[in-house]
């Protein structure tokens, strides 16, 4: 199963984690971005399957770039990325329309399960 994903964190290593995963998995990482401006351009630029967003970012969080992608987009999958802790945010971003979460730090069984069951 191949798919062409977006990877979005403000973190350098979290968005290599994740790029491992999915390149070793057969999936096509098409870009990447370090927050949810760049988040919104890119998924207009490159029109992905899916994107894994984190919610805690600078400049525009997670859950407002979602927002606005879904706007753009009603059919985007998002999968957002959480630390522990962050609940509430991740019901928030659930009821604006992300398909699922994963927690970091990841686990590539989860990330597979989450990226998998969003795209079909």
């Amino acid at each position: 199963m191949s798919g062409r994903v977006l990877i979005v964190d403000d973190a350098a290593f979290m968005r290599m984690m994740i790029k491992d995963i999915l390149s070793k998995n057969g999936y096509d990482v098409v870009g990447e971005a370090n927050d949810g401006t760049q988040a919104i351009k890119k998924y207009k630029e490159l029109n992905p399957d899916l994107v894994t967003m984190d919610i805690t970012m600078p400049e525009m969080d997670g859950i407002t770039a979602l927002k606005e992608i879904k706007t753009i987009d009603p059919s985007a999958k998002i999968i957002m990325c959480s630390a522990m802790g962050q609940q509430a945010m991740v019901i928030d971003a659930i009821q604006a329309g992300a398909k699922d979460f994963i927690v970091k730090p990841f686990q590539a069984d989860r990330v597979l399960e989450a990226i998998e069951k969003a795209i079909r």
